[in-house]
């Protein structure tokens, strides 16, 4: 129980001072002792010297003079004895005033040492005990140890071990002090501390207390870190369940119990009890696939459609961890993924070309359907092989070249003749272009290969008549002109192909961003000519001298409606696939929605001999209205197309929190095993008794679609020869929507246009015109203009009087119309009222016109919807 502390000891100050005054007056009294007895051996040699001379009878005057001398010496030396005497009393005076000094302070040292409130025990440079006071003789009662005065160090811990006063102990480094814990549960802290004689002074300290606070605290920490682990696994976005080795449920978060459809639980559970409850399988370190291969990871499809990845990792201690991951949406884009990357494969399958893609280690990632028949490998089998795997060593030498100039980065074509593995031998014309990164690596090769056999038998057939045959030079150079511009004309095409696909792969590449890119452009660039196109036609059906071109050009604008419809719905397919589209959910009422329908569809079932029935329905619904608006038209128009004669109802019902808008028709019906079909992309009900389609098949895949996205269910019923039903789940809601404005009648709209004065501003001149002939016949006062300068030129830099501006989306040098119409408003004293018209349908344009108080319509504009909307800008403005 003792080790060394550089602690000083509270009674080493009172032993020194008793040491050094012992050293001090012991060696003074020694020197007075030996002072003295020389003086009585001096004193006692004069004595004989003088009885010495009397008896010898000399001369009595010498003896006198001499007497008299030795009585002087002999009085010196009596006075210095004197003398002597009396600093040898001071001396054994001090000393015994130093003595009673040394035992008070002894006195006042075990005073001192009782008085600490720690054990003390003093030993001497021997390591027996010399002093020690009660509470270090308390340590040992309740042991029958007898510990004294003299008992050595060693005997001390002996006898602490062999008596079970000790019961563990914490022996601490050089210098530091060791820690004991007692029989009785008390914990001791022992210091030691040499002192200057060699001995040993040792404290023993009771910190019981201070144990137990230490014990509370870490038990306030264990509980504080065990609060702070439960927040941080309830705060992931994964489920997680931690299983002890016994196989019980230790530790779990909220999201587990939300993945796995479970009600709250208590602790302690058996985990596979716990996952009976769900309709997960438990996952185990132990669990093993089909074929005996340990399980770590397994992909679960739930019942609402939903996928999840459930993953197990082993604990060092036993039991283990699962997490569980919502993959859905990670899944959808794999799906999406995939997808398009069939339809990139459905594309090269069917071009008359080789093409694939090699690594920059030369390893195959990509080849067609045709590269695999040529080279007589199986579908799918080149990929992850390398160059000199696939072909043979004097293939790969002949290539060699081309091939390091096309990693160096330099595109390559040349000829070159190869024999497959059936003997075909074929003239091929190989390009090879290199695929860089932004930083300039190359990290592959396009391979693009044609088979130019033919042109170059051809050739040599050429060759062949020009030696032999020179006089048929003239009679075949017609023929041979037409041969070369159709070879012309195919290395064209191929060149222009080559450059299709390779930008069709940088786009693959660069995945949902560049297919949103390309979307963008598409729905510009193709809306475009066709939105001028029905400006014109509009403007032509608004005039009342047409005479007999009135059904001329009813069948034009009946023709541009279909290229419309054909063209939105390829676009929005592809907008779909690759989440373009966003969902703008509010509340609103439904019958704003039906009753338009229900008008624009009214006339249409007319004209095809049909009737229209819409039972109104005051209901408040949540979703985004112009999706569902899309679902619905979809539904009325088939219900039009497939009914040749009858009626047609759109009404609603109540289906607990969700209201269903339901489509009936009298239609042929569809067959009860293709239903599940029609939905499909490319698929269409069956000919029979159908009007005039030119659909796609497409309208029902999007159907699908936008209801997957909005979250909607979607019911069919139907029974052939008798009619269908289509309807669509929309869940309820009690929020008002916002007023909508009462439309006005089209006379209303054209009066109040009625000399408006009008800016168009849009960077195609077609556009412009159709414009301007269509408002013109509205009676508006029309300037045009193909960007911000020209039309600076035209109304005084702005300064001139309108009513109303009309702004492209899209305009030159990458500006766009928000830009264009606060330069314009920038430098009037008063704003003018902004319509913008765009073929961007993105939510983040959207918002951004409601920010900026602007309109805003999609190409093609119908002419309707352009009326109405400037009517309302110009009635906002003159409010203003």
């Amino acid at each position: 129980m003792a080790c060394t502390s550089t602690r000083p000891s509270p009674v080493s100050p009172l032993a020194d001072l008793l040491g050094v005054a012992n050293a001090e007056l012991q060696p003074r009294c020694t020197a007075l002792e030996l002072e003295n007895a020389k003086l009585k051996r001096i004193n006692a040699a004069l004595i004989e010297r003088v009885e010495s001379i009397h008896s010898r009878g000399d001369d009595a005057y010498a003896a006198f003079q001499h007497s008299v001398v030795l009585s002087e010496q002999v009085r010196e030396r009596t006075d210095a004895l004197n003398q002597a005497m009396a600093e040898l009393k001071s001396s054994n005076q001090l000393l015994s005033d130093a003595r009673l000094r040394a035992e008070t302070a002894h006195q006042h040292l075990i005073d001192a040492i009782e008085s600490i409130s720690d054990a003390f025990v003093l030993f001497d440079d021997r390591q027996r005990i010399v002093l020690f006071n009660s509470r270090f003789k308390a340590l040992w009662a309740r042991s029958r140890a007898r510990i004294g005065t003299g008992t050595r160090l060693e005997e001390i811990k002996r006898l602490s071990r062999s008596t079970g006063l000790v019961v563990e102990a914490q022996l601490g480094k050089e210098g530091e002090p060791s820690l004991f814990r007692l029989q009785d549960g008390r914990w001791v802290q022992v210091s030691e501390r040499p002192t200057r004689e060699g001995g040993l002074v040792i404290l023993y300290t009771d910190i019981t207390e201070v144990k137990q606070s230490e014990a509370l605290r870490r038990e306030q920490a264990l509980a504080q870190k065990s609060r702070l682990l439960q927040r941080a696994v309830d705060n992931l976005s994964q489920g997680m369940a931690m299983v002890n080795a016994e196989g019980a449920l230790e530790l779990w978060n909220h999201r587990f119990l939300e993945l796995c459809g479970l009600a709250p639980i208590n602790a302690h559970r058996p985990f596979a009890e716990v996952m009976a409850e769900s309709e997960l399988e438990p996952l185990t370190p132990d669990s093993r696939d089909a074929g005996g291969k340990s399980l770590r990871q397994v992909e679960v499809r739930l019942f609402d459609g939903r996928m999840l990845e459930v993953r197990t990792h082993p604990l060092p201690t036993g039991g283990f961890v699962n997490t569980f991951t919502d993959i859905t949406e990670r899944h959808r884009q794999a799906q999406a993924l995939s997808d398009s990357e069939r339809w990139i494969r459905l594309i090269t399958d069917h071009v008359p070309a080789l093409i694939a893609y090699l690594s920059a280690d030369l390893v195959y990632e990509f080849t067609n359907k045709v590269y695999e028949e040529w080279y007589c490998w199986p579908r799918g089998a080149m990929l992850g092989q390398s160059l000199r795997e696939v072909h043979s060593e004097e293939h790969c030498r002949r290539l060699e070249p081309y091939v390091e100039l096309a990693l160096s980065g330099e595109s390559v074509t040349f000829e070159f003749a190869e024999t497959n593995h059936n003997g075909q031998e074929r003239y091929m014309l190989r390009s090879y272009v290199p695929n860089r990164q932004a930083s300039g690596e190359v990290v592959g090769i396009f391979v693009l290969i044609r088979d130019i056999t033919e042109r170059r038998r051809t050739a040599e057939a050429l060759h062949q008549a020009y030696q032999h045959l020179e006089q048929r030079v003239r009679e075949r150079t017609a023929e041979l002109t037409t041969v070369n511009e159709q070879l012309r004309r195919e290395i064209d095409e191929r060149t222009q192909m080559e450059a299709r696909l390779r930008e069709a792969k940088g786009e693959a590449e660069q995945a949902n961003l560049s297919k949103t890119k390309f979307l963008a452009a598409v729905s510009h660039d193709l809306l475009q000519p066709l939105n001028a196109a029905r400006l014109f036609t509009s403007a032509l059906l608004e005039k009342n001298d047409l005479s007999g071109c009135a059904p001329l050009v009813r069948n034009v604008s009946n023709s541009l409606e279909d290229v419309e419809s054909l063209l939105g719905t390829l676009v929005d397919i592809s907008k779909l696939d690759a989440g373009v589209i966003k969902p703008d959910i509010a509340p609103f009422a439904v019958s704003e929605l039906l009753e338009n329908l229900a008008a624009e569809y009214h006339q249409i079932a007319r004209s095809e001999g049909l009737r229209l029935d819409y039972l109104p329905s005051s209901a408040l619904v949540r979703s985004d209205v112009q999706l569902l608006a899309r679902i619905l038209r979809n539904f009325l128009s088939n219900a039009i197309r497939y009914t040749a004669g009858g009626r047609i109802l759109l009404g609603c019902r109540r289906r607990g929190n969700s209201l269903s808008i339901e489509v009936w028709d009298t239609g042929i019906g569809i067959a009860q095993d293709k239903l599940g079909e029609i939905f499909q992309e490319f698929k269409r009900g069956d000919n029979v008794q159908r009007k005039q389609d030119r659909g796609l098949g497409l309208g029902l895949a999007i159907v699908d679609k936008i209801a997957g996205m909005l979250g909607h269910r979607i019911r069919v019923a139907s029974q052939q020869g008798k009619g269908s039903m289509f309807a669509v789940e929309v869940p309820l809601t009690r929020r008002a929507p916002r007023v909508r404005r009462v439309q006005d009648s089209p006379d209303l709209l054209l009066e109040r246009l009625s000399g408006a004065r009008v800016w168009v501003l849009d960077n195609d001149a077609a556009i412009c015109a159709g414009m301007r002939t269509l408002l013109e016949g509205w009676g508006c006062r029309v300037v045009t203009a193909l960007s911000e300068e020209d039309l600076a030129r035209q109304v005084d830099n702005y300064h001139a009087e309108a009513d109303l501006l009309i702004a492209d989306y899209h305009l030159d040098d990458e500006r766009n119309g928000v830009d264009a119409v606060a330069q314009i408003n920038a430098r009037r004293s008063t704003p003018l009222p902004a319509l913008m018209i765009t073929a961007n349908y993105s939510n983040e344009l959207k918002q951004q016109m409601r920010e900026l108080g602007h309109s805003l319509l999609h190409k093609p504009v119908r002419p309707m919807k352009l009326k109405a909307a400037m009517s309302h800008l110009m009635e906002r403005g003159a409010g203003v």
